[in-house]
């Protein structure tokens, strides 16, 4: 066992923790939900701490003995943590140990990097985990920095690699419903307004509208990136750089764009970036708005493949598992329903992300932690659901094409096609009388010899300009 001394006394570790006494600390204070700190928060942190030891080292302030163990560590552990992002390994969760639901603004994350980073470096120059006088977690570390500017600042960057992802699966899932839209484009179906018989539509008319609306979300989340670019790094405690060198403060963000390839700027006013967070509230507001397109694509996919025999069954869906213990072959739509969860989970972040910035006081916000964890997740929830949505359902969805034309030449609702042939008044009265014999409109056109199935359904189709419409 080693010792370690913070302001609060003094703690026994095992020899061969990585972390040391302020995690150790937060592992006790906090209790554990199971659940870990976002590993691309963990990456994107790495990251900052790579651009604060290289501004400290190119400014003076961090000496040639132990700048290059630092830099070196901290590559060490970027590879650990893309290897536990890629499932390879998980033993980046042995050294950032705590919890993600944590009071300190984020001082327990911090910390831990800076223990872990700190224990490495010192391992890599031959000393022992704990020989904090050689290279000191928070004198050699954290130097220049602050867990208020390099948290939010670690925050952003994970957001806009996330996001970016999030991005291109929207772009996905667009794909997949553009080539149902082309493969459906002659399946003419009935429509539906208020869930009533409504005019004809094709199915892919249908899809076409949902791929529209999946790439309105696609191209307000690549606007939203733009949100995020501006930092606070180098406002340390409360925006106002104290204990950061002038030379630190205007060169730390230069080198934070270098190392992670991405267009960051130093925002204008380093307070106001400190203490509001709202750029979190907007964007996130961006992500639910495209949760709200899925689950409204989902449920309308859901409807369409209802029954099937007793339902709508205009379309049908991938079967993917058993629906019932007791009934046999029953099917459910089960990745439509995990889609929708998913997208009514990041409903629910968005307003407690919402609650938690406008709950922040005065020069910062201490609950950045949660709207950090909850973010992030909804980032990654969504995306990996579109993957899942566009593999597992929409490529695989078919058309009924016998139970479209049914729904459709049976419905009332096609009355209006004939208005033009034979006059308002006179299809108003045979659809009225209908009704009141409580027989398809069909059957009724078909027992004044009118029209029959066939010359109903070409002449829907003439109208709506479907030459090729699939027929049974």
């Amino acid at each position: 066992m080693r010792e370690e001394n913070d302001s609060l006394g003094k703690m026994q570790l095992p020899d061969d923790a990585v972390y040391g006494i302020h995690s150790i600390r937060s592992l006790d204070n906090f209790p554990i939900t199971g659940e870990r700190i976002n590993l691309h928060l963990v990456k994107a942190y790495l990251f900052v701490k790579s651009a604060a030891a290289a501004t400290n080292y190119k400014t003076g302030l961090l000496s040639k003995e132990k700048y290059p163990h630092i830099s070196k560590a901290i590559d060490l552990l970027i590879d650990e943590t893309d290897k536990t992002i890629s499932k390879e390994s998980f033993s980046i969760f042995e050294k950032i140990i705590v919890d993600p639901y944590q009071g300190g603004a984020g001082t327990s994350l911090n910390m831990n990097i800076n223990e872990v980073i700190a224990n490495t470096a010192l391992k890599l120059a031959g000393k022992n985990f704990g020989q904090y006088n050689f290279i000191h977690p928070i004198d050699d570390v954290n130097l220049s920095q602050s867990t208020n500017d390099t948290y939010t600042t670690a925050l952003k960057i994970a957001s806009i690699f996330l996001l970016r992802e999030l991005t291109e699966s929207f772009a996905y899932l667009q794909e997949a419903l553009q080539k149902k839209e082309s493969e459906f484009s002659g399946v003419i179906k009935l429509g539906r307004t208020q869930l009533q018989d409504a005019v004809a539509i094709t199915l892919g008319q249908e899809f076409g509208a949902y791929s529209q609306a999946v790439a309105r979300d696609r191209w307000r989340l690549y606007n939203g990136e733009e949100r995020l670019r501006s930092v606070n790094m180098g406002g340390t405690a409360i925006g106002n750089s104290v204990a950061a060198s002038k030379d630190y403060t205007l060169s730390v963000n230069n080198e934070l764009k270098r190392i992670t390839g991405l267009p960051i700027a130093k925002a204008e006013d380093l307070i106001d970036a400190t203490q509001n967070l709202d750029v979190f509230v907007e964007v996130h507001g961006l992500v639910k708005a495209g949760a709200c397109s899925v689950i409204k694509i989902c449920n309308d996919l859901r409807l369409l493949s209802s029954g099937p025999h007793g339902g709508i069954g205009e379309i049908i869906l991938p079967a993917m598992q058993a629906g019932s213990s007791i009934m046999p072959g029953k099917v459910n739509p089960v990745i439509l329903e995990n889609a929708v969860q998913v997208g009514e989970m990041v409903k629910g972040h968005d307003a407690v992300i919402s609650n938690l910035v406008s709950a922040g006081n005065l020069e910062l916000n201490a609950f950045t932690p949660l709207i950090a964890h909850l973010f992030l997740k909804s980032l990654e929830m969504l995306r990996d659901s579109l993957h899942n949505l566009a593999d597992k359902c929409i490529a695989g969805i078919k058309a009924n094409t016998e139970r479209c034309k049914s729904n459709l030449i049976n419905s009332s609702a096609v009355a209006a096609s004939l208005i033009n042939i034979f006059g308002y008044d006179a299809v108003a009265k045979i659809v009225k009388e209908a009704d009141e014999k409580n027989t398809s409109f069909i059957e009724l056109l078909k027992s004044r010899k009118l029209l029959n199935e066939k010359e109903l359904y070409n002449l829907i189709a003439r109208e709506m300009g479907v030459g090729d419409a699939k027929r049974s």
